[in-house]
């Protein structure tokens, strides 16, 4: 699987390493543990600096439509996503942005960046 994460029930994290060629079933599949897990509160880290994968827009609209859901679901923690260079960004803003629903999420292009903008977010 080329998503390996530890959800940390303790500290309330979720932190992810997306790596190599990954596609939609790969995302709903990390998405679906980590609510299966309980973790959909938790401040959720993505590094994503190492991966690659092709998204058509319907994925895109599949995953964003995915996680507007679990907003129904209840309160959700912070998701800093780092994704591996600036010409995805672009696609991750749009991403966050379609499963947004209150909850603070922002891409960062340096995972240092990321990680403090997340410490600095309220827990849930």
């Amino acid at each position: 699987m080329p998503i390996h994460y530890t959800i940390d029930h303790k500290a309330r994290t979720v932190d992810a390493k997306f790596d190599g060629n990954l596609v939609l079933k790969d995302v709903e599949d990390f998405t679906d543990a980590v609510v299966g897990a309980g973790a959909l509160p938790y401040r959720k880290l993505i590094d994503g600096r190492t991966a690659t994968g092709t998204y058509t827009d319907a994925d895109v609209m599949a995953l964003g439509a995915r996680l507007s859901a679990y907003a129904t679901m209840g309160k959700r923690g912070a998701l800093a996503l780092v994704p591996a260079s600036a010409k995805y960004v672009e696609l991750a803003d749009r991403l966050l942005n379609l499963g947004k629903d209150g909850r603070p999420a922002k891409a960062f292009l340096s995972i240092d960046d990321a990680r403090k903008w997340l410490a600095a977010q309220p827990e849930d």
